[in-house]
């Protein structure tokens, strides 16, 4: 009977911590279930993956706009004289939609009154062929821009959305030098040294800039322009995924600039005979005769003879040399490749 007795109570105390286990083994298992449910994941690696540098290359064309344009328009521009520049960039993504971006481009505008004017158009294309003024301009820009993604990134660097739409606005500061080639003769008929070369307008102030103009003169207080200068970017774009870290993306951007000598004209002709001894500037400030007859003649403040074709090359207010009211622009077309920076798909997937 004793032995009976020992027995039902081993079986009872078995019984006893078996119920128990059992209990808090269910009480566990519910604890990481409500753990595992409620998990989102980690906050700080989650954002961290979508804040990311990247580095592109691209190749750009560029479109001028301003007073040697076809046509007195600030949509006008000669798509023959597109040249192509370079460019590299450094960006970073602060989130879901936003990316800032440092670049330097390098490029020429191009534009010339002889191959874009249409000499048949009576209105506008007369008068600028007959100026036949020309010019390049090499420009080195550092820009900096933001850019607003239309599909915003809710994941990962590595999960980012196939493509998206883009607006982009910013500032940026450029270089630039317009010059032009130098014609065979000055406007007396004597030969130039500079004949055939790429010569720097700015330095010769063809609007008068470096010369002792009286009051009353139409160009009287005109300052020389800066070759350091400050433009407004903006424009649209798209991107696209191409694999884990690299984009491709496409631009249509504008460059507002302020300042209207891109091309080196701006206001009114004047009298030759302001540059004194310097024959270049006289032949870079009016080059009218080099393709049409003169038919007036006057005499300069230096005493000096002039044959002019008439309406330009002299010192009269409706001899308009460009249009100081608008300002110049140039567009840049742009295809960049970018390379995400120090991400590692592997560390990202599985960490």
């Amino acid at each position: 009977m004793r032995k009976l007795i020992y027995l039902a109570t081993a079986v009872f105390m078995l019984s006893f911590a078996y119920d128990a286990s059992a209990q808090m083994n269910r009480r566990s298992i519910k604890k990481n279930n409500k753990r595992i449910s409620s998990f989102r994941g980690r906050k700080s690696w989650f954002g961290k993956e979508k804040v990311y540098n990247s580095i592109g290359i691209s190749v750009n064309a560029l479109n001028y706009y301003g007073d040697l344009a076809p046509r007195p328009s600030s949509f006008s521009t000669d798509i023959s004289f597109t040249r192509p520049a370079l460019g590299i960039t450094f960006s970073h993504r602060f989130g879901p939609r936003y990316t800032l971006t440092a670049g330097f481009m390098y490029g020429t505008l191009k534009g010339s009154d002889a191959k874009s004017a249409d000499e048949g158009d009576s209105e506008n294309g007369v008068f600028r062929y007959r100026r036949n003024l020309s010019f390049r301009n090499r420009i080195k820009e550092l820009s900096v821009v933001a850019s607003f993604d239309l599909f915003p990134n809710s994941a990962t660097y590595i999960s980012r959305v196939k493509w998206t739409p883009y607006a982009f606005l910013g500032a940026a500061v450029f270089l630039h030098n317009p010059q032009a080639q130098a014609p065979a003769t000055d406007p007396q008929g004597n030969p130039l040294p500079e004949a055939g070369k790429w010569v720097n307008l700015q330095p010769l102030g063809t609007e008068g800039q470096y010369a002792q103009l009286q009051e009353g003169d139409v160009n009287n207080g005109i300052k020389p322009y800066k070759l350091v200068q400050i433009a407004i970017p903006f424009g649209l774009g798209a991107r696209f995924r191409l694999n884990e870290v690299m984009d491709l993306s496409g631009e249509l951007g504008f460059r507002y600039t302020f300042t209207d000598y891109l091309d080196d004209v701006s206001q009114n002709y004047v009298d030759l005979g302001v540059f004194g001894n310097n024959q270049l500037a006289k032949a870079m400030s009016d080059r009218a005769s080099e393709i049409s007859t003169p038919n007036t003649t006057y005499v300069g403040r230096d005493g000096g003879t002039y044959n002019v074709v008439a309406g330009y090359g002299s010192e009269f207010r409706d001899n308009v040399r460009g249009n100081k009211n608008n300002r110049d622009i140039y567009m840049v077309t742009t295809i960049r490749l970018s390379y995400i920076l120090g991400k590692n798909f592997h560390r990202a997937k599985f960490r």
